[in-house]
């Protein structure tokens, strides 16, 4: 009897953890770099092809996307963002000292990282930490197959009034269930999360792909047009949760892994 007592005991443990693993929420870094010249723009890309990518890989950390503004009116902005995940902070923490070990990242990113202060390879770099959502604890590489360059990556961020309205707005998502209509519309989702530390706190983020700019304006107008959506934006407990919008269409790069 001991023995049968034991033995469920330990497959109840292993079953727990087994679950908790499955369940695991992810850390993801991303990190935007603005530039002022072309010259800035194409030595960061070469670090990052030849250099950070292949180093993060090393690591066992990936897959990373790269991206990049989409033309609007025939401008776009000299930026480059990068998507990063991460299993633990401790990780993230860790990521700088790991690099500095790795004599091949040092050769081939040489000329980033001993550009000199009077020629440096970007303006800033911007950095935001995130946690993801519940309800998609791991970040999902696009389904997407058609060119690159057409693609539209759309990041965006949702700000709100407080925290409390921010947490509100988390959950409208969750157990509101934004993300399984975002789902179920073929928004095809890169990652939902939380602003863990940012400068337009408090704030989440996510990022959705479509094949097309065509693509996209029709996904969102599913989205706005659905029973579901209008059911729920109706609720009173989810009203006035959202401040502020930014959007960011992107595209992926030739060497991303998105």
């Amino acid at each position: 009897m001991k023995t049968l007592l034991f033995s469920f005991t330990l497959l109840l443990f292993f079953s727990k953890a087994v679950l908790s693993q499955g369940t695991a929420r992810e850390y993801y870094q991303l990190k935007i770099y603005s530039f002022e010249t072309e010259e800035q723009v194409q030595t960061t890309d070469a670090y990052l092809e030849n250099a950070y990518l292949p180093a993060l890989k090393r690591m066992g950390i990936g897959p990373v996307g790269v991206f990049k503004p989409r033309p609007t009116d025939s401008v776009a902005p000299k930026k480059t963002y990068v998507l990063i995940p991460f299993d633990t902070l401790d990780e993230l923490s860790e990521l700088e000292n790991q690099l500095l070990k790795d004599m091949a990242y040092s050769s081939s990113g040489k000329d980033y990282l001993e550009a000199p202060h009077d020629r440096p390879p970007y303006h800033r770099i911007e950095g935001i930490i995130l946690k993801a959502f519940v309800d998609m604890p791991e970040m999902e590489a696009s389904k997407l197959s058609g060119p690159r360059e057409d693609r539209v990556y759309e990041l965006r961020s949702y700000e709100s009034a407080t925290e409390a309205i921010y947490r509100n707005k988390v959950d409208m998502f969750n157990a509101g269930g934004e993300i399984k209509l975002f789902e179920k519309l073929g928004f095809n989702a890169v990652f939902y999360a939380e602003v863990v530390s940012g400068c337009k706190m408090p704030n989440l983020m996510y990022m959705t792909t479509h094949a097309n700019k065509e693509s996209r304006d029709a996904n969102w107008k599913s989205f706005v047009d659905a029973p579901e959506w209008n059911t729920l934006k109706a609720m009173p407990k989810y009203q006035n949760n959202v401040s502020h919008i930014d959007i960011f269409l992107l595209y992926p790069t030739a060497y991303s892994d998105y």
